[in-house]
């Protein structure tokens, strides 16, 4: 059962776990949201299907379809979670829903250190992680397809 948000008088929407018969709309969504970064098929079956991710999707209130995703993992090897992939369909950005995936993402990670990456190029992406609490905490060079380098940041959780 999915948690419902109102975010605003105009609409509403659900966060629900997200499982693997999620793998279409979570492509189409992929595709649209990061064109030329989106997961090839594999890495997106993955993230739906093994253990210890943290995966949630946000849908239409009256039942509609995905119009948002977040995952996380903790890596025990670094000692923080990590959230591997964020997007909202455009159409829906700026209503607050990334930003509620990213707590809430967050919270069912349970770890004092959130890390994530980000192209150094998106600015709204950015903007939200800084008011949520991340700072840049190092530089990937290249990370990203066209040579793009990606900032790591970093979110440390009160204790």
């Amino acid at each position: 059962m999915g948690v419902f948000l109102r975010i605003s008088s105009r609409m509403d929407y659900l966060i629900e776990k997200a499982n693997w018969r999620d793998f279409v709309d979570l492509y189409r969504l992929e595709k649209v949201v990061f064109e030329q970064d989106a997961w090839p098929w594999f890495d997106l079956l993955i993230v739906l299907t093994f253990p210890g991710f943290v995966r949630l999707k946000a849908v239409h209130g009256d039942g509609g379809g995905m119009i948002g995703f977040v995952a996380g993992e903790l890596r025990r090897g670094d000692g923080a979670g990590w959230i591997v992939t964020l997007g909202v369909l455009p159409e829906y950005r700026r209503k607050g829903i990334g930003q509620a995936l990213l707590r809430q993402c967050e919270r069912l990670l349970n770890s004092r250190r959130i890390r994530l990456c980000v192209r150094k190029s998106n600015l709204p992406a950015l903007k939200l992680y800084q008011q949520e609490g991340y700072v840049v905490f190092t530089t990937w060079a290249n990370y990203y397809h066209g040579g793009e380098d990606a900032f790591v940041l970093e979110k440390i959780l009160p204790g």
